[in-house]
């Protein structure tokens, strides 16, 4: 099988945990990499950070430039117009990762998915639909694009979610993170939630809190 090629972090040798982290448009798996020394994780926490790269689209709201990304975006309003099939490819080329920790030892539930922006609506598909347990979800700066045709699997009805957001995002506006919180709620799902005073970015005190949230989940 063809998997997502992957920048990895391991934090430890005997790795029982795993991070899988997007990251957001026109970036690359090696967008978050530097994060990981400074989320000073305890050295009992033993994961394995995997970046994948998205594959190099155009992007119509960029005047159909070719860069990295996960779906094509058509229209920058507050639902978002994509491209629904591509979100699907890339839930399922994630899910395709998932499986491979799986296959190599890992327990579903030592997993847990992040991603910022358009990665975040990734893992939102990709999470709440998969077949088997997951220790948690993780949004940065992002949206719930597929709200309205997401098909969610009872193993992950009760998965950790916490979105992350900052209060002055011109990109993904507030409103959208507060949107993906009720419609998160209307499916039963109790996320956490939290903002920052930022734009479209990550916060210093927020790398403090998603350290204290991924010890949470993964202890």
């Amino acid at each position: 099988m063809a998997y997502l090629p992957c920048e990895i972090v391991d934090t430890q040798s005997n790795v029982d945990a795993a991070v899988i982290w997007l990251h957001g448009l026109g970036a690359n798996g090696h967008d978050f990499v530097p994060i990981v020394p400074r989320l000073n994780l305890p050295d009992s926490l033993a994961i394995r950070f995997i970046f994948p790269h998205a594959p190099s689209i155009p992007v119509t709201i960029n005047g159909g430039a070719v860069m990295p990304g996960w779906y094509d975006i058509y229209a920058l309003d507050m639902e978002r117009e994509i491209d629904t099939p591509q979100i699907l490819a890339s839930s399922k080329a994630i899910k395709d990762l998932i499986e491979r920790e799986i296959a190599q030892g890992l327990s579903s539930e030592r997993v847990v998915l992040a991603g910022f922006s358009q990665g975040g609506a990734v893992i939102f598909e990709a999470g709440l639909s998969f077949d088997k347990p997951l220790a948690g979800l993780m949004s940065l700066s992002s949206y719930f694009a597929t709200y309205k045709t997401i098909e969610p699997h009872p193993e992950n009805e009760s998965v950790p979610i916490h979105i992350f957001h900052g209060d002055h995002d011109d990109i993904v506006t507030l409103p959208m993170a507060q949107h993906a919180l009720e419609q998160l709620k209307k499916l039963g799902r109790l996320p956490e939630y939290k903002s920052y005073p930022m734009a479209h970015e990550v916060h210093p005190q927020e790398i403090d809190d998603i350290s204290a949230w991924l010890q949470k989940v993964l202890a």
